[in-house]
């Protein structure tokens, strides 16, 4: 069921659990947008010294807990296998954007989404029952995240779907997306969020939105 939720206030710290490519990237992205950026990764904040710096002032390294306590909207790009050790309770009542893919060969089999009975973002999404959580950014190269957005209009802008079961949610993704330079797709609840994971006809393409569109309505359930 889609559910609506209070208007989201005005964004100014972005907190990103999990600190790999797309991590990274979306950091950039995030900072060069004028948000502060609060990042972490499983090896602790002093490993993360380096990219901090090259960051620049409106970043800070802290745990997984201190950048879900300081976001006003946190994104959660780590492995799959890993989604449970997310914290919980800071990220109550908050926006968390999903970039996850299922990958059993690193992830090992998850019946649940071999079967068709389950999402990757739904998955997420009952791990944090008090979070209001969206897909995104999870059919997109790591450097396209910086290297390819576009103007409104322009006949190269690409195209991004996102998934929620909160409007609001939906909402605040095709908003970064649009700050980032890219168009969105909105899929609708979570049930459908399948239609852009691993190895479906929108996965990882360069696409408009019509183009996605006509991808996300041909995907099979299961691979």
């Amino acid at each position: 069921m889609f559910c609506s939720a209070p208007v989201v206030p005005t964004m100014t710290t972005i907190g990103i659990i999990g600190a790999g490519n797309i991590g990274s990237q979306v950091a950039r992205k995030a900072i060069e947008n004028g948000y502060d950026v609060v990042i972490s990764n499983s090896r602790g904040p002093e490993t993360l010294k380096e990219l901090v710096a090259e960051l620049g002032p409106k970043a800070t390294a802290g745990t997984a807990f201190q950048a879900a306590e300081a976001a006003d909207v946190a994104i959660v790009t780590v492995p799959l296998k890993a989604y449970a050790n997310v914290p919980v309770e800071p990220l109550a009542g908050k926006i968390v954007i999903d970039t996850n893919n299922y990958y059993f060969e690193r992830d090992g089999h998850i019946e649940g989404l071999d079967n068709g009975e389950a999402t990757v973002t739904g998955m997420l999404q009952e791990h944090l029952p008090t979070s209001r959580v969206a897909k995104g950014f999870n059919h997109i190269t790591a450097a396209d995240i910086t290297a390819d957005g576009f103007p409104p209009g322009d006949p190269a802008r690409r195209a991004l779907a996102t998934s929620s079961d909160y409007a609001d949610a939906a909402a605040f993704v095709t908003e970064l997306y649009d700050e980032f330079g890219f168009d969105a797709v909105n899929i609708g609840p979570l049930s459908e969020s399948w239609r852009v994971e691993r190895d479906r006809p929108a996965y990882g393409l360069r696409q408009s939105a019509a183009e996605l569109e006509i991808n996300l309505a041909k995907a099979p359930r299961t691979i």
